[in-house]
């Protein structure tokens, strides 16, 4: 029994040792400040230690980690007080700075059925509008929302400053913006 306990807590060490650089990266580029990012760091290491007999598989631990980490991300901006859309601040510490993000727009869901309608619904709404954007804005959008890539590689990328693609992407979201209200307006 008290191997099987030493035998866990090696592979728990061993995974936050592999996994840690990794996931703080990833937590980093989408938390603006870097003592939000290392909180919820911790609070996905907490709760992988909390449910690793719960686990199926072990093979599986990283995308499990990763996973947890975007709800706890998600959890993050849901809890953050609403702000005016006029009183945002468009602008980071530094080039990489996530600004918005989509999920910021979008409403907490559970799995009721009419939350699996509204979410479907809403879906359509965002492909429509996509379609409707301009390319450049459309680019940006996809290019951060969709394929995680930060600015400073959208940058690179495409050639366009990081400040040209920020404006952009501010455009894009609040383009989405307005079409997603008649949407919840009907919903």
């Amino acid at each position: 029994m008290k191997e099987m306990a030493n035998s866990q807590e090696a592979h728990i060490e061993q995974v936050f040792k592999n996994q840690r650089g990794g996931l703080l990266g990833f937590i980093r580029k989408r938390v603006s400040r870097l003592e939000d990012a290392e909180d919820i760091l911790q609070d996905v290491f907490f709760q992988f230690v909390s449910a690793y007999d719960s686990i199926e598989s072990l093979d599986k631990v990283s995308s499990w980690l990763f996973s947890v980490a975007r709800n706890k991300i998600t959890d993050k901006y849901r809890k953050k007080k609403p702000e005016a859309w006029s009183d945002i601040a468009f602008q980071g510490k530094n080039e990489d700075s996530e600004i918005l993000m989509l999920e910021d727009i979008l409403p907490d869901f559970k799995n009721t059925p009419e939350d699996v309608y509204a979410r479907n619904v809403i879906w359509e709404a965002i492909e429509v509008a996509l379609a409707e954007m301009p390319p450049e804005q459309r680019q940006v959008m996809l290019l951060h929302e969709f394929e995680d890539k930060s600015f400073k590689e959208i940058s690179e990328l495409t050639g366009v400053s990081v400040n040209t693609l920020l404006s952009r992407k501010r455009y894009a979201i609040l383009f989405l913006r307005k079409k997603l209200q008649e949407v919840y307006a009907e919903l």
